[in-house]
């Protein structure tokens, strides 16, 4: 009965076509953002912090760049992980060569960087599809982490390869350095999450997001309507690369603090397609609901046999971590092959009708 949307009428285009168009869910999502930026930071230790919720609104923003390409325009990438570390070196250059410019463009510019870098990649996605453009994007990964292993430059030299986030404000507020607090960095990450997550909403739900589905269901029947495909798959390109390239600089300034090329291999690339895929293609919350499956999950299994009481050898307790989480992933993905999003959905479609009868 709560969540029954009986009496609220629409009088405008605007309120027909708001992003929650039921006050219920208005009032929800009002409700856990104020909560989600201020009781944290109040309450959470700096291992919930550091370890738990900063790496979960990082990696979902990767999911989020992710999924408007594959979910939404239907091209499938394997280099998540280089454009992440296009952003993150982009974003390490910025600050280290323009001491003064402030760290959220130094986010935004990182993330035009990345955005240039995925129009170039993304060429080969107007004559192949499928696995091969996956392939073409593997091949990108690939290049562009030997690139910043072999470039010094990208460095600035350093004899390690590592590149090191240096300490810089927010309105006053360090949110990037060793002495940054861990409830600061999960601010910034939080407010650049929000508003981001806002403009992927309103880009999937207007003509570009129509142009991207397209291309997506059925590519020859969009160009023949008037769709152009050169212009919405470099387009898709170039927003996801954005979005990854924005993580890649939060990876590096608001979670690790100093990273190496490995930080950004093969296996962050497949990482992030597993949160798009468990939480559901197509689906701006799924990527969110991914990301703090892959994060949180291996996290209470590791701390599971201490709750119960057990002790287990190390190396033991590490190869049940990885069966029972694998197998979780099978269970969820057979369960609902289309992700906890469609879960959440249908969660939604129950309380509308409860208590009648479905």
């Amino acid at each position: 009965m709560i969540y029954r949307e009986a009496g609220q009428f629409k009088t405008s285009y605007a309120s027909d076509q708001a992003i929650f168009p039921i006050a219920q869910d208005r009032w929800v999502v009002a409700i856990a953002l104020a909560a989600a930026f201020v009781l944290p930071p109040m309450f959470a230790d700096e291992y919930w912090l550091q370890a738990v919720l900063i790496p979960i609104l990082i990696y979902g923003l990767a999911a989020l760049g992710l999924n408007l390409l594959t979910g939404y325009a239907g091209q499938l990438s394997l280099g998540t992980g280089a454009f992440m570390a296009v952003g993150a070196y982009a974003a390490f250059k910025l600050t280290t060569a323009f001491p003064g410019i402030n760290l959220v463009a130094v986010f935004l510019l990182a993330g035009l960087v990345a955005a240039g870098v995925g129009l170039v990649f993304g060429i080969p996605s107007l004559r192949i599809k499928g696995f091969y453009l996956a392939v073409a994007t593997l091949a990108a990964q690939f290049f562009i982490v030997w690139l910043f292993n072999r470039v010094a430059w990208f460095s600035n030299y350093a004899s390690s390869g590592t590149i090191t986030a240096p300490p810089r404000t927010v309105l006053g507020v360090m949110v990037a350095g060793p002495e940054s607090t861990a409830a600061a960095r999960y601010v910034a990450a939080l407010a650049m999450l929000v508003v981001l997550s806002l403009v992927a909403k309103n880009l999937v739900r207007g003509r570009v997001g129509r142009s991207w589905m397209a291309i997506r269901d059925r590519d020859i029947a969009a160009e023949i309507i008037g769709v152009r495909p050169l212009r919405t798959k470099l387009l898709a390109f170039a927003v996801s690369s954005f979005y990854c390239g924005v993580a890649g600089a939060e990876y590096t300034f608001l979670y690790l603090g100093s990273v190496e090329t490995i930080a950004f291999d093969i296996t962050l690339s497949f990482l992030v397609l597993f949160m798009v895929i468990i939480g559901g293609l197509g689906s701006i919350l799924g990527s969110f609901l991914g990301a703090a499956f892959i994060v949180g999950m291996p996290i209470f299994l590791a701390n599971a046999p201490h709750l119960a009481g057990l002790t287990l050898p190390v190396a033991l307790q590490k190869q049940i971590e990885v069966m029972v989480f694998g197998g979780l992933i099978i269970f969820f993905l057979i369960v609902e092959p289309k992700g906890f999003a469609r879960l959440w959905q249908i969660t939604k479609e129950k309380l509308r009708l409860w208590p009648f009868p479905h």
